[in-house]
């Protein structure tokens, strides 16, 4: 049996690559680690455009503010004096790069052009494989219309695009009001793959202290409803590659998610709650499937069941949504 994939043209082991998680990121041994427990890539956690901007006062509250109020979250948040120098972010991505034999892929997380298009000359000189653009963004301006905002996601992804010749994917969230139009705007603007989606964490409210307050909640496996679906439906519509996260947790996840049309699945939440073994927990899991209804190969199960392939492509559409409410016992 063959777990091969191609993403964005990288010839891949398996379809299983650890998504931007600076708990396990940031430290070479668990990048090592990874890459043991069979990992095909490493999404290196994020620069931040406040990083590069030095707006960091105000944002060094938010990311301490609880840091170690929960389990989850020990450790989880960097100490404040890694805010301050960028380089030291390409540095650890030299570092990474000299560490593991799989492809690591750099990560810039922000919304404006300016110092994204110098930071992404500079990452691609570390010598990583790609690039991923963690697109996150809440508009909150009344007076800004939806063209405007997708038109920011475009020039970001234009403008980077022109000075790096590294495979560059973007990393977005569902909520336009024409997400297959809007996947079709990306690769035409250059996209080399789709990561569907960003999860938009949600604040909360501090009662106590009145404050607004960050609060991280790892995925759960319902969560992954929505990737897959629009993955399904943009399968064979889109030049890009496909990349599933948020969600995914188990190889029955990655299986589906190869099903409805992904090349890989991206992995943050189930390492963190089960530790970098659950890669190869995954991987004997799908083998094991695999075995058992007769296929041969990543290739053969990709988008068997997407809108294209199924033989009720309504399923993904209205349909499926009146047949759901009627379906409750």
């Amino acid at each position: 049996m063959f777990l091969t994939t191609n993403y964005m043209g990288l010839k891949l082991k398996n379809p299983l690559v650890a998504s931007a998680c600076a708990p396990l990121s940031r430290d070479l041994s668990k990048i090592r680690a990874m890459e043991d427990a069979g990992a095909s890539a490493i999404v290196m956690y994020s620069l931040f455009e406040e990083e590069i901007q030095h707006e960091s006062e105000e944002l060094d509250h938010y990311l301490t503010y609880g840091a170690d109020s929960f389990a989850e979250a020990l450790s989880y948040f960097p100490g404040n004096y890694e805010f301050r120098d960028p380089d030291v972010y390409l540095e650890h991505l030299r570092d990474a790069k000299r560490a593991v034999d799989i492809p690591v892929v750099g990560s810039l997380n922000g919304i404006s052009t300016g110092g994204w298009i110098d930071w992404a000359r500079k990452i691609e000189q570390t010598g990583v494989d790609a690039l991923e653009l963690n697109i996150y963004y809440i508009p909150t301006d009344p007076d800004m219309s939806g063209v405007e905002v997708e038109q920011m996601y475009l020039d970001v992804l234009k403008d980077v695009k022109q000075y790096v010749k590294i495979p560059v994917a973007i990393k977005t969230g569902p909520y336009f009001s024409s997400m297959a139009n809007m996947a079709k705007r990306l690769c035409k603007a250059g996209a080399d793959g789709l990561v569907l989606f960003n999860r938009f964490y949600q604040p909360d409210i501090d009662i106590e202290q009145l404050e607004v307050v960050p609060n991280l909640l790892l995925s759960t496996q319902q969560e992954m409803r929505l990737p897959m679906r629009w993955i399904a439906i943009l399968f064979g519509q889109v030049e890009a590659s496909l990349a599933a996260t948020t969600g995914v947790h188990t190889a029955e996840d990655v299986i589906k998610m190869l099903m409805a049309g992904a090349d890989v699945t991206m992995l943050c939440s189930a390492l963190l709650k089960h530790g970098t073994g659950r890669i190869s927990e995954i991987i004997k899991g799908m083998l094991q499937w695999m075995e058992i209804h007769e296929y041969e190969s990543v290739d053969q199960m990709k988008g068997s069941m997407s809108q294209k392939s199924c033989a009720q492509p309504a399923a993904f559409e209205r349909a499926n949504y009146m047949k759901t409410l009627r379906s409750y016992v």
